[in-house]
């Protein structure tokens, strides 16, 4: 995967004060419903949480975006039934960030969430004018912009991908869900052994990986020897 990497070591604890943790509470967003179709900006910022996540889970990441000039246009909530709807006060910003919210959170089926977060860029594009998107994800967030951007690259009706932050991803595996400490080895090349079965798929597609994607990858160290942030293996999170 041709991609420019940056990798970051964090320690988990911060990861959680960044609104990244496992356990955040869930919030339902509450801005009124939107069905305009207006132009946000050619490229946009999605925010994804983390497995038994929710809006909790990425809120202080974005006013920390906020901070630095980002506004926040809208939030792009998934029913258990796929379904999208829209809120917020959509108009054109600089630098707007969309929230996604999945309702079913803790969905194993990382080849749904893609097809769900396909739905969000596709209403982006037609609906917002949206062209480039930038991703920032979490946990379980990863595993959907994987899939997505591996079964997407070419689409000439969806944004184009520009850049991804991943925070704690899990991209082979979770301790104490199929992973221990320990147990994956990574060749030179960052290939995992063993490669989990989301892993080996992924692996068959990277070639669909979109090229000239700036990437920055987080992951967490409690220093308890497990080499871990408690729940994801850094050579899991290092696999990307």
């Amino acid at each position: 995967m041709k991609i420019k990497r940056w990798v970051v070591i964090v320690f988990a604890a911060v990861v959680v004060i960044a609104g990244a943790g496992w356990y955040w509470y869930q919030e339902q967003p509450t801005d009124t419903p939107t069905t305009e179709k207006t132009t946000i900006g050619q490229t946009a910022t999605l925010y994804l949480h983390g497995y038994s996540g929710g809006a909790g889970s990425t809120n202080t990441l974005i006013r920390h975006a906020e901070q630095s000039g980002a506004t926040k246009v809208l939030t792009a909530t998934v029913a258990k039934n796929g379904k999208v709807s829209w809120q917020g006060n959509a108009r054109h910003v600089s630098k707007p960030i969309v929230q996604v919210i999945f309702q079913d959170n803790v969905n194993p089926d990382y080849a749904k969430l893609a097809g769900w977060l396909t739905t969000i860029n596709r209403e982006l594009y037609q609906r917002y004018g949206v062209r480039q998107v930038n991703f920032v994800a979490h946990s379980m967030g990863n595993m959907a912009v994987m899939f997505y951007a591996t079964q997407n690259s070419d689409h000439p009706k969806l944004p184009k991908m520009r850049a991804y932050v991943a925070i704690a991803g899990h991209f082979d595996g979770i301790i104490g869900m199929g992973d221990e400490p320990h147990r994956i080895k990574l060749a030179p090349n960052g290939y995992p052994t063993p490669p989990d079965e989301n892993y080996a798929t992924l692996a068959r597609m990277r070639d669909r990986f979109p090229k000239n994607v700036k990437v920055l990858n987080i992951y967490g160290d409690v220093d308890d020897g497990s080499d871990s942030d408690g729940r994801v293996a850094n050579n899991s999170s290092r696999s990307l």
